[in-house]
């Protein structure tokens, strides 16, 4: 054999040893455990008192997913007991809606409808074979997305129950699990029996993503050191060019006279750059947590984060003891600053304007929000596209992929707690959801703190009780623990009282068009509606320019929700004989909705000392009987009648603007408009010029 072919054949078994050794290395870490799951649902809630958890469930389903992706849950029926609330009940007595009411073909017109629907308990049970090498080493369940109370059991043993509807359940067995076969059986209830955070919060309700039961996104067991950092969070600095990382090292062993702690910061993998100078400490590790502040310099020219540049940096920690022991976690953060000053928002000292959207939980191919960071980039894209810089999670918080996504767009973020209490449920009087509110905010800054993107948070929507000292306490609680974002006590409608401890304000009072009894025009700003606000305030779900369906739509419904509240549209339309106009509908109120968004977006943009708006919304929102207030459909698709570009062109960083007192003239009558530009770059117009001129229909100028 040749030299030259050895050295190949050589290479190429090194190359694939190398893979092995990686494969096999990340197995000794970690088992997967997505795949065929054993099953059974518990509609009576009979399962714990009969110790389901000690035998072999009778069905199986595949996860991650949910019941009704795995066609499992009830048949729907006029009794079902659905979790949202219904504000028109006419459909069923109304006999124009009765063959609509018929078994077996329903056809509700309140929300999208799942081909299955199931409350309650269901249980889900694995057997699992722990390898020897996993023996004194510290194991942990990962489950990334459980919908939404689980309780977990090993063989027979019971481990604990979490509810976050927020943030990854994750359960140590490490002392239930040594090497060897063993069963996990793991519980989960989406009812609303222990917590209640509103049955229309966008976390659980039917409107948007509906109440599923099941677990999606990662699913695994994990071992690593019994040793290990339970929580790392990084405050930037922008003025000292450094970030302060406050680190938990939690020890289940003994005491430790010393062990090392190493910290290397560099860009995220892919954008360039060199790595920054390692940091390195020993500290004495006690059994039990222990809390350590080191300050990390960024260099001489750390890159800062906002929406023009998105530079993220990637921390790196490691430890290690004199035991061999060692834990590693990569996290994200950027160098920013994102504050309020007057009425304005800055980020990094520059004014910007956030041009947002309302994210309403609105998946309809899967039902629940996806945990893959391709499906948010997608989003991210489309609202850039469209002029947008900032996104608010009604009532819901995202999966870690969408931070992961908006950091690298770009991207504003506005997180809610996951409650909208208010049907069924109020704040400050003494209920669950009281305690509830706290612990899932302490979960999601844990979880996504150190994402750049997550700019601001608020416990939820428009609340009922005594809520205004229950949030004036939480809103002043996180802004005394953790300064990195803005907080606000609710996102409200304008009868709401405002919550005086917030640092900014999203309400309905500065939204519509002032065309009731006057001219259309665009003289009009909401100026008047900004009188003695201290804060930034950023207008509350604007527009809802409803237009009609778009029936092409329903073909794409191929998950378990189906457009058949557009099937009643359809039919309904046809019994009126005018089905065969559906497109012209479509297509006119489509237009006219783009120029309501346009007039009300330019009024924001025209507002001195106006902070923002957040549209309800870019895309189509399903619920509360179909509203159809996007220009874009449920699956963020162009309906036909609007593009990005076009919609750009009014909403963007920058915006030149007119004054005109009305829009129609005749040859006799003077045209006379005061023009001025909305300019929120980050960087100021240099050189700029401006041109303006009128042209008639064939593109004449006149």
């Amino acid at each position: 054999m040749k030299p030259q072919i050895q050295m190949k054949v050589f290479f190429l078994f090194l190359l694939s040893l190398l893979v092995f050794l990686s494969v096999h290395a990340a197995s000794d870490n970690t088992i997967p455990l997505k795949g065929e799951w054993k099953f059974q649902t518990d509609p009576l809630d009979k399962g714990i008192s009969e110790q389901w958890f000690a035998r072999s469930l009778s069905e199986t389903i595949r996860l991650p997913g949910s019941m009704s992706e795995n066609g499992k849950g009830d048949e729907l029926t006029l009794k079902t007991k659905w979790t949202g609330s219904i504000y028109d009940s006419s459909w069923y007595y109304n006999p124009r809606m009765a063959k609509y009411r018929q078994s077996g073909k329903l056809k509700f017109p309140f929300w999208l409808t799942p081909d299955k629907y199931y409350v309650g308990a269901a249980w889900y049970q694995k057997e699992v074979d722990i390898p020897a090498s996993w023996k004194g080493r510290r194991i942990v369940l990962f489950l990334e997305r459980p919908h939404w109370q689980t309780t977990v059991w090993v063989d027979n043993i019971l481990i604990g129950s979490q509810n976050s509807l927020s943030t990854p359940h994750d359960y140590d067995l490490t002392s239930s699990l040594a090497p060897g076969k063993h069963t996990l059986t793991i519980r989960v209830d989406n009812s609303t029996k222990t917590v209640n955070p509103g049955q229309d919060s966008h976390s659980i309700t039917d409107h948007t993503q509906g109440n599923w039961n099941g677990i999606t996104g990662q699913m695994n067991l994990k071992a690593g050191s019994p040793v290990f950092f339970d929580d790392i969070r990084i405050y930037p600095d922008i003025k000292a060019k450094r970030v302060k990382v406050i680190i938990n090292i939690k020890n289940s062993t003994s005491s430790l006279d010393a062990v090392k702690i190493g910290l290397t910061a560099g860009l995220l993998k892919g954008t360039g750059g060199k790595k920054l100078k390692s940091l390195t400490s020993k500290v004495k590790v006690s059994k039990g947590d222990n809390i350590l502040e080191l300050i990390y310099s960024m260099g001489d020219n750390p890159r800062l984060w906002d929406e023009f540049n998105p530079v993220v940096y990637q921390l790196r920690a490691v430890l290690a003891d004199k035991s061999g022991n060692k834990d590693e976690k990569l996290m994200m953060f950027g160098m920013r600053e994102f504050k309020a000053n007057g009425t304005h928002f800055e980020i990094n000292g520059h004014p910007t304007f956030l041009r947002g959207t309302v994210e309403n939980c609105v998946f309809p191919l899967t039902g629940y929000p996806p945990t893959d960071e391709a499906s948010w980039a997608r989003v991210f894209a489309i609202c850039r596209a469209h002029g947008l810089n900032h996104m608010r999670f009604h009532s819901f918080c995202p999966p870690e992929a969408a931070f992961i996504a908006a950091d690298k767009a770009g991207f504003y973020l506005h997180v809610e707690c996951g409650s909208w209490a208010n049907h069924g449920v109020s704040l400050g009087r003494g209920e669950a959801i009281d305690r509830y509110i706290y612990d899932e905010s302490e979960r999601i800054v844990r979880e996504y703190g150190n994402h750049p993107s997550f700019c601001m948070m608020a416990y939820g929507n428009e609340p009922r009780g005594s809520y205004v000292p229950y949030l004036n306490k939480f809103v002043d609680y996180w802004k005394a623990k953790d300064p990195r974002r803005l907080y606000t006590g609710a996102a409200i409608g304008g009868s709401w009282s405002i919550i005086p401890a917030s640092e900014y304000l999203v309400r309905a009072t500065p939204r519509g068009l002032p065309w009731s009894n006057s001219l259309p025009s665009t003289t009009f700003d909401f100026r008047n509606k900004l009188e003695n606000q201290t804060v930034p305030y950023v207008s509350h779900e604007v527009g809802q320019y409803c237009v009609f369906p778009d029936f092409k739509e329903i073909g794409k419904y191929t998950g378990p929700l189906k457009a058949r509240n557009f099937e009643l549209f359809q039919e309904d339309l046809g019994d009126h004989h005018m089905g065969d106009q559906a497109n012209d509908f479509l297509m006119a109120s489509g237009k006219l909705q783009v120029l309501c968004y346009k007039a009300e977006i330019e009024a924001a943009l025209r507002t001195p000392g106006f902070a923002g708006f957040e549209l309800l919304a870019l895309n189509d929102y399903p619920g509360q009987g179909t509203a159809l207030v996007g220009v874009l459909d449920a699956f963020w698709d162009e309906k036909g009648y609007s593009t990005a570009p076009e919609f750009n062109r009014f909403c963007n960083h920058t915006v030149p603007l007119a004054r005109i007192p009305k829009f129609v003239y005749t040859n006799k009558e003077t045209f006379s408009a005061a023009v001025e530009v909305a300019h929120f770059s980050g960087q100021p117009m240099e050189n700029a010029s401006s041109s303006w001129k009128i042209t008639d229909e064939n593109g004449k100028i006149i």
